[in-house]
């Protein structure tokens, strides 16, 4: 699969873009530039691999603390002092996602003045096998 550098670029410099997923933008399409400007005789030069250019792209970790199905009218019912009972059992562990997919297990910790997350368990997540 090859990308039109131009577009690489777009996608960098758009508006709203962090800095994060623009230096990989940039890259690959630095990359893309080298090998389209290389001669057909010279051996190829050593690219990024798909999978070591995503390992740096920003993503969303969120620790699911659990749902529950209710109508909308015991939402429209719901005041301050409601309690909703949740999907999950006191001290079960939680759903660990990134950008909404699930990749496996934790616990709530204290870190500091803030709340953490303690892994348990991971899906294996190989960014090596994703191919351009």
């Amino acid at each position: 699969m090859s990308i039109d550098p131009s577009t690489l670029d777009a996608l960098a410099t758009a508006p709203g873009t962090d800095d994060a997923f623009a230096a990989v933008m940039q890259e690959m399409a630095s990359a893309s530039q080298a090998e389209t400007a290389a001669p057909a005789a010279a051996p190829a030069a050593p690219t990024l691999g798909l999978g070591r250019l995503m390992r740096r792209i920003p993503v969303t970790l969120t620790l699911e603390l659990g749902s529950a199905k209710v109508s909308l009218e015991d939402v429209a019912h719901l005041r301050p002092d409601s309690v909703v009972e949740l999907d999950v059992l006191a001290g079960e562990p939680l759903s660990m996602k990134i950008n909404g997919v699930a990749i496996g297990k934790a616990e709530v910790v204290v870190s500091g003045e803030n709340y953490g997350l303690k892994v348990i368990e991971v899906s294996d997540l190989d960014l090596d096998s994703f191919t351009p």
